[in-house]
């Protein structure tokens, strides 16, 4: 093993404590709620993009999945796994930008949150590319990091269309009525195709597609049972969830045996 192995590792764990931190703040153990935070810009009846609240219960998944990630990497047989060198130290970047995002939005510094939010899609974009040129050995390694990081990306390529919408209507940036509602759409249409260039690029992963298609459903939930109401916004996300899934099936069924 190389001491460039052991560093990865030290940094891994590093980040994952300082995740934790970063989660703590999140939900209110040792700081302000999300939903409270940045001037309620971040609730879930804040935006006609903001998912309804279930649908940040996809954290726990993804939050086990990174503990479990960072304690799989420190096992004597993974210590110099290809795939560990190629995604570590973008495993450690995605855990610092998940505590910063969390640790802006106290501030409420919500266009930084914006800029932090864009390099997590980024950093784990290239992470999962990784992960598709590398591929799994195995069951347990297909689940704690394909899924795990499958779900993290999928979570926040959504996420990122609610912030940067909150970002918009906080800071003034907001038409009203049908015209609010025709944008909403737009900004839903991009999430889909997002989901479309995700499954062509990534040899159409579930774990992506259902991330991406859980977060569309609770933001539909969202605007037929809570405010700001639209069902315009509603039918327009639950399309967009059947066109993601429909990519991730698409990609399969042309994948060789």
């Amino acid at each position: 093993m190389q001491p460039s192995d052991r560093l990865r590792q030290v940094g891994v764990t590093l980040a994952e404590l300082l995740c934790v931190v970063g989660t703590l703040v999140g939900v209110g153990v040792i700081g302000t709620r999300v939903e409270e935070s940045s001037g309620g810009a971040l609730a879930a009846d804040a935006t006609l993009l903001a998912p309804a609240g279930p649908a940040f219960t996809i954290w726990t998944p993804i939050y086990l999945g990174l503990a479990a990630y960072t304690v799989w990497q420190w096992l004597p047989e993974q210590a110099t796994d290809r795939r560990h060198r190629a995604i570590g130290w973008l495993v450690a970047a995605s855990m610092v930008l998940n505590a910063a995002w969390l640790l802006v939005t106290q501030q409420g510094w919500i266009w930084v949150s914006v800029l932090v939010m864009a390099g997590l899609v980024a950093t784990l974009g290239v992470l999962v590319r990784r992960l598709e040129e590398v591929p799994s050995y195995g069951h347990v390694e297909t689940v704690v990091v394909d899924g795990t990081f499958g779900l993290y990306l999928g979570w926040v390529a959504v996420a990122a269309c609610a912030n940067v919408t909150a970002a918009f209507v906080s800071s003034g940036v907001d038409p009203g009525g049908y015209a609010a509602q025709l944008v909403a759409v737009a900004v839903v249409a991009v999430a889909a195709g997002v989901g479309v260039l995700l499954a062509r690029r990534l040899g159409g992963r579930w774990a992506v597609a259902g991330a991406m298609a859980w977060g569309l459903g609770w933001i539909a939930w969202g605007r037929v049972t809570d405010e700001p109401r639209s069902l315009l916004v509603g039918v327009a996300a639950v399309a967009a969830a059947v066109v993601v899934l429909g990519a991730a099936g698409r990609t399969h069924a042309r994948l060789p045996d």
